[in-house]
């Protein structure tokens, strides 16, 4: 239970309350100590996968840790980023992955039911759509220079994008399951 890969995970978990506090701490570049803990956590989500795979570490707590941990810090970056640029653009946009992520939950606990966990597995275009997601919330998360946010807000509008794509690709997937069981 306690491998590599899943002690990477648990200190992903940690790092979201050390997150929010470093994203609020009245101090000089909190922004950027607030970025740094988030692509440390980004880092980890990489890094568990990779050495589940390379050191035959997979296991079930694994399997279901690593995709909580990895929801709970995108969702509380996606929160925050939307609360502190308080507008609509940011909003609507955070709003679309927060809606998918809890979409593609429930999906995959559905086919996991159904025995066809594998019709929902993760895609290149889910791969794509978290490593967009990750470089512009952290370039809101850090907003170092006006450049740099308005890159962040392109790269975040592409992130919805690859999100909508992303969840229509799962849910074609699963239309065929569906229709059986409706």
């Amino acid at each position: 239970m306690f491998t590599l890969p899943n002690i990477l995970t648990l200190f992903r978990i940690f790092l979201i309350p050390v997150f929010v506090v470093m994203f609020y701490l009245p101090v000089a570049d909190q922004n950027f100590y607030a970025m740094l803990v988030f692509l440390i956590a980004s880092l980890t989500d990489y890094a568990d996968g990779y050495l589940a795979r390379k050191l035959q570490q997979t296991s079930p707590f694994g399997a279901f840790l690593d995709p909580v941990a990895d929801k709970l810090m995108v969702v509380v970056a996606l929160v925050l980023v939307a609360v502190d640029f308080n507008s609509l653009w940011i909003t609507i946009p955070a709003i679309i992955m927060i809606g998918r992520e809890i979409v593609i939950s429930a999906l995959r606990e559905w086919m996991a039911e159904l025995g066809e966990r594998a019709a929902v597995a993760v895609g290149n275009i889910g791969k794509w759509k978290t490593m967009v997601q990750m470089l512009s919330l952290g370039g809101l998360v850090w907003q170092q220079s006006e450049y740099m946010v308005y890159l962040a807000i392109a790269l975040f509008y592409v992130a919805a994008l690859l999100t909508l794509w992303s969840m229509m690709i799962y849910l074609a997937s699963a239309w065929r399951f569906m229709k059986k069981r409706t």
